[in-house]
């Protein structure tokens, strides 16, 4: 089993190929490479990405490239299946609130406190686009921001170009994608992390195709003046959510609709999240409240196994859902 680990999207990355070919190993270590050529398309941290240029077009078509354009549609999406929790116009909300940097580089100061208002966000249905010359065009005031979808998108991409050389799985910064069992016919092991107890699981998802992916306000947060903030914002306020979850792991069959999942059912709090959740039959779950407890989806029992339950072999191999 070869793997790789290195840094992108302000996030720590992972992709694991369970084969001995040694295409397979150089396709491997391409996988950073395509991570800088993405987050160069996607990032708002980089003055001259693509993105940063699209949001400073001031209400005028722009032509984009395929990938900044094939995440934009799968962020319009997450969109509609989420009824407009998750959204991609929400980077003026993300800025207001103090998150105008790559989070590593909040972590040492406060950020100066601000004045916060609420507002709420447009949606990505009002941004116009041209199937024809692949264009966007933002309204004025309007700026984009694809996060945790970009993420999902790229362990799904990343997934589809390694299967062809066996199995795969890739953690984009807690989203995980796989591509189907391991090569000896068993599940990828995923541990969930304990948010009270970081270097530790407190369970373990047997995955044995689709995504998983957690959303939580444990870990990128910051201090705004006398009020710590986090990233997960709700759209109907234009503020940090206020919920009473502390993290969200949800199983779909994509990392996109896993990630935008686990986001909306955070932001709707425990009781309509749990409800949502047990309404939507391609998805299960887990969530962990503010005050440590547990609670799972009907579904979960399907994936969910206790550590004690495992193999050796299976335990060295977990990977651990963060």
């Amino acid at each position: 089993m070869n793997r790789i680990e290195f840094q992108s999207m302000g996030s720590h990355m992972l992709a694991v190929l369970d084969s001995s070919s040694e295409t397979g190993r150089d396709a491997l270590l391409e996988v950073p490479a395509w991570f800088e050529k993405w987050e160069q398309s996607l990032s708002r941290f980089r003055p001259d990405s693509e993105l940063s240029q699209l949001n400073r077009s001031s209400g005028n078509p722009v032509a984009v490239s395929e990938t900044l354009w094939e995440v934009f549609h799968a962020a319009r999406q997450a969109e509609q299946d989420t009824f407009g929790l998750v959204r991609p116009t929400m980077l003026d909300a993300l800025v207001q609130a103090g998150y105008d940097h790559p989070f590593d580089s909040l972590l040492p100061h406060s950020i100066k406190e601000a004045e916060m208002s609420l507002k709420t966000s447009g949606l990505a249905a009002d941004v116009a686009w041209d199937t024809a010359t692949h264009s966007l065009c933002l309204p004025e005031a309007l700026h984009l921001d694809f996060g945790g979808v970009a993420k999902g998108w790229a362990a799904g991409k990343v997934v589809q170009q390694l299967k062809c050389y066996g199995p795969t799985l890739v953690d984009a910064g807690g989203d995980i994608a796989i591509s189907g069992l391991q090569s000896d016919g068993q599940p990828w092991p995923i541990g969930v992390r304990d948010p009270f107890q970081p270097d530790t699981s407190f369970a373990t998802l047997l995955l044995k195709f689709g995504a998983v992916a957690t959303s939580g306000t444990d870990y990128h947060h910051w201090k705004q003046g006398k009020i710590w903030n986090h990233h997960i914002i709700d759209p109907r306020t234009g503020l940090p959510a206020i919920t009473d979850l502390l993290t969200v792991s949800v199983i779909a069959p994509d990392a996109i609709r896993a990630e935008a999942a686990a986001k909306a059912i955070l932001i709707m709090g425990s009781s309509a999240g749990m409800d949502w959740l047990e309404a939507e039959p391609e998805l299960a779950g887990l969530m962990i409240l503010q005050f440590g407890e547990v609670r799972y989806s009907q579904r979960i029992a399907d994936y969910l196994w206790r550590e004690k339950c495992l193999t050796t072999d299976l335990m060295n191999k977990i990977t651990n859902l963060h």
